[in-house]
């Protein structure tokens, strides 16, 4: 007997704002029967090809430190550090350079996203492949 993850839950302040910054930036949907409006207070998005599910729940407490558990970013298309520019834009916020961390330009850039919760955009698989040859 085993179990499998159902969904990812994301505790956050504003449950409709994080999840449109989320849903930009994945490229995710939400039910179109039932779309997240502000206010709500639970907001799933999902992931067309796969279904992945990511659920923004509204609490009171604001996330005390650090998040324990993160996202890592791979992007679908371009390189990491236009998927930066791009995430930025969206209002992600500049955290960490550790494109160099291994071999130059081997690492990742941590971000965080409107309510502070830190992620890391990768190399896409394009740059990885390219970097082997």
């Amino acid at each position: 007997m085993s179990s499998y993850v159902s969904h990812v839950s994301v505790d956050c302040l504003n449950a409709y704002e994080l999840s449109e910054f989320w849903r930009q930036v994945l490229s995710y949907d939400e039910n179109a029967d039932d779309p997240n409006e502000p206010g709500d207070v639970e907001c799933p998005i999902f992931d067309p090809a796969t279904g992945h599910t990511i659920l923004f729940i509204q609490v009171d407490d604001p996330t005390p430190g650090k998040n324990r558990i993160h996202f890592d970013l791979r992007p679908r298309e371009g390189t990491r550090d236009e998927e930066v520019e791009r995430l930025q834009a969206l209002g992600a916020r500049f955290i960490a350079d550790r494109r160099d961390i291994h071999s130059p330009g081997t690492g990742w850039v941590t971000l965080a996203d409107p309510e502070g919760n830190q992620f890391c955009v990768l190399r896409s698989d394009a740059e990885k492949s390219a970097a082997t040859q």
